[in-house]
């Protein structure tokens, strides 16, 4: 897949079914963690953005080490368990409960179904 962490590699490249729409913002990362050497933090400022849905890979790495950031700067993080990923499954399972250890020490891990479930009653008006 090439080198990481440099654009036009293969490894780096967003896969074609979540690719951006025009106008999306894209944040190329130079670091193992999202808020390194980017704008991210300033882009959720001006958009007024304080919770965050987390996925991506690795968990144990670059997840954790984004979601560790964001916590240390106030955001509130939910990681979608089904949604990221790790080469061992031993590292999957314990990167996800170091983030909720604690009662959520760094953030929130569920299912994207409850996510989704719970998202789905925002979007139905009341009756």
């Amino acid at each position: 897949m090439g080198r990481i962490l440099i654009r036009g590699e293969a490894g780096h490249d967003i896969i074609p079914e979540l690719y951006p729409l025009p106008g999306e913002i894209v944040i190329d990362k130079p670091g193992k963690g999202a808020f390194y050497a980017t704008a991210l933090g300033e882009v959720l400022a001006a958009a007024g953005i304080t919770s965050l849905i987390v996925t991506g890979v690795t968990t144990e790495v670059c997840v954790h080490t984004t979601v560790r950031e964001a916590n240390d700067r106030g955001y509130e993080c939910l990681v979608l368990s089904d949604c990221v990923g790790s080469y061992f499954p031993e590292f999957q399972d314990a990167g996800l409960a170091m983030i909720a250890a604690q009662g959520g020490i760094f953030g929130w891990v569920a299912p994207s179904s409850a996510y989704l479930s719970a998202i789905s009653t925002l979007a139905t008006p009341a009756r």
